[in-house]
């Protein structure tokens, strides 16, 4: 190889080099770029969704023990969407925020249905919520301690819970009413309880349009992986607690952050 040669490849690398590092550099900005601009579309997303829950909470008050306990639910899940919107780094907390804000204006429509209200506009589905099912029959299942806990179709005096169906913690919670909400230590802890299969089997056993127990069991269905992330929203679903303490019929021994063990979430037996 001649010398000119040499030189000649050697103001080639010298050429091409900083090119093809400028390149790669301009990749990264593109992609960082890209990647905040779905951040922020995320996070005005679940502000949409946020702000139009907060105007139901505020312009809505129940009538009767099923709406009113509908409300609170309403203004519970604004809560962990405000919290979690504000704290939301990335576009998984933001969606996670914005769930919450769904869920908040399900519980809305519900108790807008109790008191004769025009429905809103449709709202999207939940995580999970078209195969969660729904509560086709009253069912009551009655605990060794005594305790029933009772699913209904429709809002009553003795059903004031309301859930709109979806997934917890991996599990499937059909819509429907019911005399305690049943599914909230899983919502606040990310975990359910070992008997909880034995309580969903005994309560939705043989119930048309309702997940079967193994699917309960399998612990994979929905949003496993947001219940595991429910703790990156601000962590404020701790202050659910008060709220939640306050629910009709006792079922959380007036403190939702406690040990729940206020009757009606042991699982212990169950009796039809």
């Amino acid at each position: 190889m001649s010398l000119f040669t040499l030189l000649l490849l050697l103001a080639l690398v010298a050429l091409f080099v900083p090119m093809m590092n400028g390149g790669g550099q301009g990749s990264r900005q593109q992609l960082q770029q890209r990647e905040q601009m779905q951040l922020d579309d995320a996070l005005a997303d679940a502000k949409r969704w946020t702000d139009r829950l907060g105007s139901q909470v505020l312009t809505i008050s129940g009538n009767d023990a099923a709406s009113t306990q509908a409300m609170a639910d309403a203004s519970e899940r604004f809560n962990a969407a405000s919290a979690g919107l504000a704290d939301a780094r990335t576009v998984k907390q933001a969606m996670l925020a914005r769930e919450s804000a769904l869920e908040g204006l399900h519980y809305v429509n519900a108790a807008r249905e109790i008191m004769g209200l025009p429905a809103g506009p449709q709202l999207p589905e939940l995580e999970g919520q078209r195969q969660a099912g729904r509560v086709t029959e009253t069912r009551s299942v009655q605990q060794e301690d005594g305790t029933v806990i009772t699913a209904s179709p429709v809002a009553t005096a003795e059903t004031p819970h309301y859930y709109p169906g979806g997934a917890v913690a991996g599990r499937p919670v059909p819509a429907g009413w019911y005399s305690a909400a049943w599914w909230a230590p899983a919502m606040m802890t990310g975990m359910w309880a070992a008997s909880s299969m034995m309580f969903y089997s005994a309560m939705f056993a043989g119930m048309v349009g309702t997940p079967s127990a193994a699917e309960f069991e399998a612990g994979d269905f929905g949003g496993a992986d947001a219940a595991s992330d429910m703790g990156d929203m601000g962590g404020d679903m701790g202050d659910a607690g008060g709220d939640m303490g306050d629910m009709d019929g006792g079922d959380f021994g007036g403190d939702f952050g406690g040990d729940f063990g206020g009757g009606g979430f042991d699982f212990g037996g169950f009796d039809f």
